[in-house]
């Protein structure tokens, strides 16, 4: 069962980038502005010298709100989101659901470029 509104509590869909221009799409249902997401620290760290990691900076960008949407609504936005922006592309970002699939891959059919998701949507966001 998806968990309904929260007066004054706005859910979100973000987007986080990375110093070497990788992006993470996540969603916070707490808004908790100290959340950045659980991107998996591995796949980051490969990314980054022990240089780099002294001087790291991260931006965190709001992309879609609400403050009535259900937890599932706002999963299904963030699904969108990932999609749009590539972020489970792994030479554009660090999401790993949904699986990338390069354009042309004889796996991708119709049905997966206009997927729905099942319901209850699974909350994947805060797994690695």
């Amino acid at each position: 069962m998806s968990a309904a509104p929260t007066p004054g509590v706005f859910k979100c869909v973000y987007m986080v980038t990375y110093p070497n221009g990788k992006i993470y799409i996540g969603k916070d249902l707490t808004d908790d502005i100290r959340y950045f997401g659980s991107a998996n620290a591995a796949l980051i760290a490969a990314d980054f010298t022990r240089e780099q990691r002294r001087d790291f900076t991260i931006r965190k960008v709001i992309l879609w709100e609400s403050d009535t949407a259900t937890d599932q609504e706002v999963g299904v936005k963030e699904f969108e989101l990932v999609v749009q922006y590539r972020s489970n592309d792994p030479t554009v970002g660090y999401n790993r659901w949904p699986r990338w699939k390069p354009p042309g891959d004889p796996r991708e059919s119709e049905e997966s470029k206009s997927w729905s998701p099942p319901h209850p949507l699974p909350n994947r966001s805060r797994t690695p």
